[in-house]
């Protein structure tokens, strides 16, 4: 400061005002905004000459660099705030008619003067794009900076009715690259502030927005009732409107609940709709979102279609959204749910090199790419496809994560699913006392959030854990298979049907039981062989000559 301050009025004034621009400044852009007494270049020299900047002569155009950081963080700070605000105004201005033909490549700069110069309704703007331009290149975290600065620009402008207009907006930005993060509580808070703002204008347009995605976030926090109410009032003011994009959104999302809740096929009504509409044109449209829309939908019919034992479909659909994905611009969201699309129905049909490939490729772009909300299903999945390979110690610390992490982010649409998963390979790794511990989590939690396909899934683990004690309980081990498969066949869930006839022929067989064990083994069989389910017919064919089968 005692340097600077020793400086002439004009050098120093000079120093102050390319202080505004950065430690990097052009020459050019220095000397658009440069209202002092004298000339420019003198001034830059004696600066050069005392050490206070100095010239990047690699550069393109003629750029100055100040020698530390700390001469311009205090010749900045030596500013008086009036002055600042104005350079900054001028800044703005002098970037606007000097880039004037590429000015998407200094919304960064132009946001960060425009906020600073205080000309807020050109901060809400180039924030507002800045924030778009990482979010489409998945820089979620980026773009939450953008938007978040750009909101707080709008709460300078006066009251209008397109500053609430460009609150609610911005907030349903936020959403889109919250809901990516797995971070709910936030994305909730901003919805609800959508949701008043829209109500206060009696905005329909914006208001059936905000029920859309309320819906996925009642439905990744486990309260699918409201998710249905949510999605449905949404996809109304869609059909009345005739808004497409809404209605595309408002059906994905309701799709999702149904999913949760154990309904495959009218979670496959909603998804089918949407992978048959968005053809052609519409495959590449992301509708906001971070993800390709129509790879999305075919993802969750994938994972719908592999509980009802749909395998060939669920795989062609999947093929059909691993080619529109990775012929598309990096995009982490859409791959992290390709993969997992794909990778499911594979892992259900107990094709396990095939799943296993597809899920650590999931896996790898959601830690690689920050991809919080698809994480836990990828890392459950492998791991559960691990387990069932023998590689329990792979296995079992990402099904811990899973589980870990979904309580964390509250994250309920899947948690009773996972939490069986790591029963199951608990069960599998021997420790029957932490399977059970499990088992017993997954079926409270599943009948608490009305999870019937997840609850189905809980009741054959307690089978199986109740039936390899020593000695097994026969009567409370069929007893929880049965409820398993009446569950089943009411969701049309035949894999997992076959799964408890299995384990129902394997009970009988232990306990002597040698009739009943060839019926529950051959039923095992034909569904297995019905379904192409070659891992797990191996098992039972292996069963059978136990009991005097052939």
């Amino acid at each position: 400061m005692a340097r600077i301050d020793r400086l002439p009025d004009a050098a120093k004034r000079l120093l102050q005002t390319a202080s505004a621009l950065g430690r990097e400044f052009s020459l050019h852009l220095l000397g658009t905004i440069w209202e002092g007494p004298s000339a420019l270049e003198p001034l830059l020299g004696e600066l050069k000459r005392l050490e206070f900047v100095y010239e990047d002569t690699g550069a393109e155009e003629p750029v100055y660099v100040f020698k530390h950081v700390l001469t311009q963080e205090v010749a900045y700070d030596s500013l008086l705030q009036e002055r600042r605000r104005a350079l900054h105004a001028r800044i703005v201005a002098a970037i606007e008619t000097l880039y004037a033909d590429r000015l998407a490549e200094q919304v960064e700069r132009l946001a960060r003067h425009a906020f600073w110069g205080e000309v807020w309704d050109k901060a809400v703007a180039y924030y507002w794009q800045a924030g778009a331009k990482a979010f489409a290149r998945s820089a979620l975290r980026e773009a939450m900076v953008g938007f978040e600065q750009a909101l707080v620009a709008v709460g300078h402008l006066p009251e209008s009715q397109e500053r609430r207009e460009q609150a609610i907006d911005l907030r349903l930005a936020m959403r889109n690259a919250l809901i990516a993060l797995g971070a709910f509580g936030a994305m909730f808070d901003h919805l609800c502030e959508a949701e008043r703002l829209a109500a206060s204008l009696d905005d329909r347009r914006r208001l059936g927005w905000v029920s859309a995605y309320l819906s996925p976030y009642f439905s990744n926090t486990g309260d699918q009732d409201r998710a249905v109410e949510t999605g449905q009032r949404a996809l109304a003011i869609a059909m009345a409107s005739k808004d497409f994009a809404l209605e595309v959104m408002a059906t994905f999302f309701l799709g999702l609940p149904y999913l949760s809740l154990g309904d495959y096929r009218q979670a496959g009504h909603y998804h089918r709709k949407n992978a048959e509409t968005l053809t052609g044109e519409w495959l590449h449209e992301r509708f906001g979102e971070a993800a390709l829309i129509s790879v999305c939908s075919r993802a969750y019919l994938n994972w719908g279609l592999a509980e009802l034992r749909e395998f060939a479909e669920g795989i062609a659909r999947g093929e059909e959204a691993v080619q529109v994905a990775e012929t598309t611009v990096d995009q982490p969201f859409t791959l992290s749910h390709v993969y997992l699309g794909i990778g499911l129905p594979h892992l259900r049909k107990g094709d396990l090199p095939q799943a296993i490939a597809a899920l650590e490729r999931s896996l790898d772009v959601c830690q690689t790419g920050n991809i919080q909300l698809v994480l836990p299903w990828a890392a459950s999945a492998l791991g559960y496809a691990y387990a069932l390979s023998g590689r329990l110690a792979e296995a079992l610390p990402l099904l811990e994560q899973a589980v870990e992490q979904s309580a964390t982010m509250k994250q309920m649409a899947y948690y009773p699913l996972w939490v069986a998963h790591l029963g199951e390979a608990y069960l599998l790794a021997g420790r029957i006392e932490d399977a059970s511990q499990q088992a017993r989590h997954a079926l409270e939690r599943s009948r608490d959030l009305k999870q019937r396909g997840h609850e189905a899934y809980a009741l054959r683990l307690l089978g199986e854990i109740t039936a390899q004690r020593q000695p097994p309980d026969a009567e409370s081990a069929a007893a929880a298979y049965q409820q398993a498969m009446t569950l089943a066949d009411e969701l049309g869930m035949r894999p997992l049907a076959a799964h408890c006839h299995l384990g129902l022929g394997t009970l009988d067989a232990r306990t002597g039981r040698l009739e009943q064990a060839r019926a529950e083994l051959s039923a095992a069989m034909a569904l297995y062989r019905a379904m192409d389910m070659t891992f797990w017919l191996s098992r039972a064919e292996a069963a059978l000559p136990q009991v005097g089968g052939c």
